[in-house]
């Protein structure tokens, strides 16, 4: 079985303490995560760049499709029981657009927590 891949900015602190907790998290062994920050570029996999892969959370599926945004989020809490009912709220209609509007306002601040 493959896993799903997390991509994520290991320079982050907040993102970093929510990637722990999921790591944590009853079913994790599902999910391989990848600090973009220190891997090798080799590690991304096609069609992913580090810019890219620092700049918006990535998670390539098992099915090898890549997801960006809140849609890798709905990739990860889907693969979680725990943490499932939210990728089911991802699915009701609109959302998916307020949840990626939320993350990009999230985008904007972390600039600064950025190490």
């Amino acid at each position: 079985m493959t896993k799903t891949v997390v991509y994520y900015d290991g320079a982050c602190p907040v993102c970093s303490r929510e990637i722990a907790a999921y790591q944590r998290a009853a079913g994790a062994e599902a999910l391989e995560f990848v600090d973009a920050t220190r891997c090798d570029p080799a590690a991304l996999g096609a069609g992913l760049t580090r810019e890219e892969a620092l700049a918006v959370m990535h998670v390539r599926g098992a099915d090898g499709e890549l997801r960006r945004g809140a849609q890798a989020f709905g990739a990860i809490w889907a693969v979680l029981p725990r943490w499932r009912w939210l990728s089911v709220v991802l699915r009701i209609p609109g959302a998916s657009v307020l949840a990626n509007l939320a993350y990009r306002g999230f985008l904007r601040v972390r600039r600064a927590w950025r190490r």
